[in-house]
């Protein structure tokens, strides 16, 4: 089954190079006096277990002391004490897993960016995972208010042999209080590197006033996610082809819609929905499954996502 082609419709909505020229200076020019936090991760093999050798911090970024859960795997949850993001505000975050090292990196809740009088703000987050580690990037979605404006960038640097699985879930406004993104603007990109070669690069371009963006390309959803699994393995492949076609099957017509691709040591799986409890018991079930071909043993999702 290939992705759903209205969503590669979204993905694919880019401004030419010189519209984002003067974007990019517009996005500058707007986080330059703003409140900015980053935060900056390395976790290592000490032996036992992985530890969080290296944290850096500045502003309001941080983490809860690591847990271990299933032993040596090293969970980590995120922090961000405002709660959400206001234009002005700049957000980075960096991850380095060196070999042998074994994490989880979640967030307690969801990430909030909040109208802001056309005003951008920025989040950017960078991760490495080197050959012989394994990283696994779920944090929960973005929430994306009416008349926010925001550039949000990924960068996934991977080296051969290392083990990774990710997911980015955006939320265009409030469903549960029937509030839509009915003005504002998401700009960003995803980019996937295997040895420093580019495998993949999705783009974002959402506009709140876009109304043929919505019904042709989000389906009137409200959401919209996507995994990036780093496999090359066909048997898997089918093992994931047959776990979505029964979500499908699962869930009521409409409650979401999700489907693979297959790159060069790349599995991609996007989602469009309208609850994120949906999509993220969907993707909970990957991550499963993922977890399961890697070492043998199904885990148990963290106590976070169920508070």
């Amino acid at each position: 089954m290939s992705s759903p082609a209205t969503n590669q419709q979204t993905i694919d909505a880019n401004p030419s190079s010189a519209v984002q020229g003067q974007l990019g200076q517009v996005i500058d020019a707007h986080t330059q006096f703003g409140w900015k936090a980053s935060l900056d991760l390395t976790f290592i093999d000490r032996g036992d277990k992985t530890v969080l050798k290296h944290r850096s911090q500045q502003g309001p970024l941080a983490t809860q002391r690591p847990l271990y859960p299933e032993g040596n795997l090293c969970h980590t949850y995120l922090l961000h004490p405002p709660g959400g993001a206001v234009g002005g505000d700049t957000l980075q975050i960096s991850v380095h897993t060196i070999q042998g090292a074994k994490s989880l990196i979640t967030t307690p809740g969801a990430t909030k960016f909040y109208r802001s009088e056309s005003k951008y703000a920025r989040q950017k987050q960078t991760l490495h995972v080197a050959s012989g580690s394994r990283l696994e990037w779920l944090p929960q979605e973005n929430i994306f208010f009416p008349d926010a404006h925001v550039r949000l960038d990924t960068e996934i640097h991977l080296e051969r042999g290392a083990q990774f699985l990710g997911w980015e879930m955006h939320c265009f406004g409030r469903p549960a209080l029937n509030e839509g993104y009915s003005s504002g603007h998401l700009l960003g990109k995803t980019e996937v590197y295997l040895d420093k070669q580019l495998l993949l690069t999705e783009g974002l371009n959402v506009r709140g006033d876009d109304n043929l963006l919505k019904s042709r390309g989000l389906l009137n959803c409200q959401m919209m996610g996507t995994v990036y699994i780093s496999v090359d393995d066909e048997d898997f492949y089918q093992l994931v082809q047959t776990l979505l076609n029964n979500m499908q099957q699962e869930h009521n017509e409409g409650a979401v819609l999700i489907a693979a691709s297959q790159l060069e040591n790349l599995l991609v799986i996007r989602a469009l929905g309208n609850w994120s409890e949906v999509i993220l018991a969907c993707f909970q079930k990957i991550w499963q499954l993922v977890r399961e071909y890697w070492t043998g043993d199904c885990p148990e999702p963290p106590r976070i996502w169920a508070t």
